[in-house]
């Protein structure tokens, strides 16, 4: 990744998405070249001279004091997020080496697994390239994967981007793109040496227009909380919440709960899933007989 043009375009990008209005610029007469900011509004707010707020844009962010870097993200207005993205790439700037290979976990202990298996709504472990590692039994229904497990692992993104059913899975398809593309722009800049993930992005910009949009966008996001409009072809429309829990256990690993309003549709249809999703006697049958060996 070249973080210095990672910089210059997100500093870029956020500056033309703020107006005279909204960071409080007087208006004088006269046409205005650009829909946001100027290169010289920036620098009268973050208190320094246009010639170094337009060297900084410029990538050039080596020896800038962490005042002046704070001074920006205020004047522009980064929230939370945006403003962890941007001090990531200056970190990364400021290394004097590469830092050794990315060590993003591709698996889940068994102990996930059986938190998982005890929750009683949809529910995944994924890292941050967006490999969905883990499922329990109504998450792999819901998104109608096999049910013993075979199919757990596969990329959110390319999901999203490459597989047309999930055009027909997602309701809320253009919502769920740009959110996947704002997080795999956040998770490159906090490791932008994890080759899976650049190749990610790449095979993404190459095969996708509206992805290769979305990432000029820069847009950045984290998982938090929110809501997911899914229809399964079976059971119907779905409307869950979702909650997020970064695993303290295993760095880098986050799982994701599906909620639904109780006595809600949604609530009725997820009853009706679950009992499509329902362990077979055979399968019991297994279970009872594997239990019963010894050390089973």
């Amino acid at each position: 990744m070249d973080t210095k043009a990672e910089i210059s375009s997100f500093l870029t990008s956020r500056r033309a998405r703020l107006s005279p209005e909204q960071a409080g610029v007087p208006l004088y007469s006269g046409n205005r070249r650009v829909p946001g900011l100027r290169r010289e509004e920036v620098a009268h707010l973050s208190g320094v001279s246009t010639d170094y707020y337009a060297r900084l844009e410029r990538g050039k962010i080596a020896g800038t004091s962490r005042e002046v870097l704070e001074a920006i993200a205020r004047a522009l207005q980064l929230d939370d997020v945006e403003r962890e993205h941007f001090f990531n790439l200056v970190q990364v700037t400021r290394q004097r080496a590469p830092r050794r290979r990315s060590l993003t976990r591709t698996s889940v202990r068994p102990g996930i697994q059986r938190v998982l298996d005890s929750i009683h709504t949809p529910a995944f472990v994924q890292n941050a390239r967006l490999d969905r590692l883990a499922a329990n039994r109504l998450g792999r229904a819901l998104y109608s994967l096999p049910l013993d497990g075979s199919g757990d692992h596969f990329n959110y993104a390319y999901y999203l981007f490459l597989e047309p059913p999930a055009a027909r899975f997602h309701r809320d398809f253009d919502v769920a793109k740009r959110n996947v593309v704002a997080l795999l722009h956040a998770a490159t800049a906090s490791d932008p040496y994890d080759r899976e993930l650049i190749e990610i992005s790449g095979t993404l910009s190459i095969q996708s227009d509206q992805f290769r949009s979305l990432w000029a966008s820069h847009d950045v996001f984290r998982h938090r909380s929110g809501a997911k409009l899914l229809t399964h072809a079976d059971i119907g429309d779905f409307e869950f919440g979702y909650e997020s829990f970064e695993l303290s256990t295993d760095p880098g690993l986050v799982m994701l709960v599906y909620t639904v309003e109780p006595g809600s549709p949604s609530a009725d249809a997820l009853g009706m899933l679950a009992s499509w999703a329902a362990p077979s006697a055979v399968d019991a049958a297994m279970a009872d007989a594997r239990a019963e060996r010894p050390g089973g």
